[in-house]
């Protein structure tokens, strides 16, 4: 994300009980009109604004693959304070691209919502650092000044710490970091949070004043917190648990994943035509950045060995055990107690992944390989 989720104004707990109060005031249905071609009404709600983080939705639409579903979607920017899955809860839109943590916290404090696919395997939040530093794991971050967006971003970071047998109130220096990377170009931050498809991007669009050349990544050192074994789950497909209940949507929601999924898969295989998917859908970032951010997107999904979108139960049990064991720098945890059993499944992703190999779609990715991105000053 960029940091789509930690540039909200709320706090979690202010989301989390924006949600509980907002679920139980307001209707849980949404619109089931249908378009001219008979095509059901449906509305997504994303993160963030419309960027590469979510080309796979964008590509769906473009393509056709809704609408070969029997679907007409909308997808719904997300902004500042627009909390997704508080949206899906209000019945305000139909499903939503939400991290699994808080949306964990968001169903604790009451919404009925469930994961009903998995597309992000692996987490994209990296502390990034100078290679000057010295900084290649997170036993290194001892002593040193480090940023952290918080709004419940940060709980890698602070459980990466903790792993590595670091005090993380007292071992480092914690700073409130900015939503950009001057905080580590400008020397304020030894080791900053990133995101691998945009902040990371961000320093290697900046020139470095030592020699009128934009950075390389070899200025540069990164955590990347699923080698230090506590990456958590983000980008998932949120439905409504309530009306899962009901054919009609349960059915609307198998043909919504596998149109979904068959977006991500074409732009596993078309990176450059989902670049430009995703700049004509109304992107502010330029059009290296968006070929960047497809690219490293695409490799937080794919290969996915058991299927895109099938939900991990270990890399779920792993989330939730940071979730609910690790403090952030006031104390707090992501959550108080496991959640039900109802939180995810992957019922509705294992029909989805056998409409789409009858139609002969790649749904594991196996021979992917990423593409290589020339980025531009400034991601032009």
């Amino acid at each position: 994300m960029i940091a789509s989720i930690g540039r909200r104004t709320r706090t979690v707990a202010a989301a989390v009980m924006a949600v509980a109060l907002l679920a139980t005031a307001c209707s849980t249905t949404t619109d089931t009109s249908t378009d001219a071609e008979g095509n059901a009404t449906v509305k997504l709600q994303l993160q963030w604004f419309k960027q590469g983080q979510f080309a796979g939705y964008l590509a769906a639409l473009d393509q056709g693959f809704y609408a070969d579903q029997g679907l007409n979607v909308e997808i719904l920017d997300g902004g500042t304070d627009i909390v997704p899955q508080t949206v899906l809860a209000q019945g305000q839109a139909d499903y939503a691209i939400a991290w699994v943590p808080k949306a964990l916290a968001s169903r604790e404090a009451g919404a009925g919502i469930t994961d009903v696919a998995q597309i992000f395997q692996r987490s994209g939040t990296l502390q990034a650092s100078f290679a000057t530093e010295n900084i290649t794991g997170a036993a290194e971050l001892r002593g040193k000044t480090v940023g952290n967006w918080g709004y419940g971003n940060e709980f890698e970071l602070f459980a990466g710490m903790t792993e590595a047998g670091l005090n993380p109130s007292s071992d480092v220096t914690l700073v409130q970091q900015q939503f950009d990377m001057n905080g580590l170009l400008s020397g304020d931050i030894a080791a900053a949070q990133a995101m691998s498809y945009n902040e990371y991007a961000q320093l290697l669009e900046t020139v470095n004043p030592a020699t009128g050349q934009l950075y390389t990544a070899a200025d540069f050192t990164t955590i990347d917190w699923n080698n230090e074994g506590v990456a958590m789950l983000q980008d998932a497909i949120w439905a409504n648990t309530e009306k899962l209940s009901d054919d009609a949507y349960r059915e609307q929601t198998v043909k919504f994943i596998a149109a979904s999924l068959q977006g991500w898969a074409f732009c596993r295989d078309n990176v450059e035509k989902c670049r430009d998917i995703t700049v004509a859908a109304g992107s502010t970032l330029g059009a290296s950045h968006q070929l960047w951010q497809v690219n490293e997107v695409n490799k937080l999904i794919w290969p996915s060995p058991a299927g895109i979108g099938i939900i991990d139960e270990a890399s779920w049990n792993r989330t939730v055990e940071i979730a609910k064991s690790t403090k952030n720098a006031e104390g707090s945890t992501v959550l108080t107690a496991d959640p039900d059993a109802e939180a995810y499944s992957n019922e509705y992703v294992s029909e989805a992944l056998d409409l789409l190999k009858a139609d002969g779609v790649d749904v594991t990715g196996e021979s992917y390989a990423p593409i290589q991105v020339t980025l531009e000053e400034g991601g032009k």
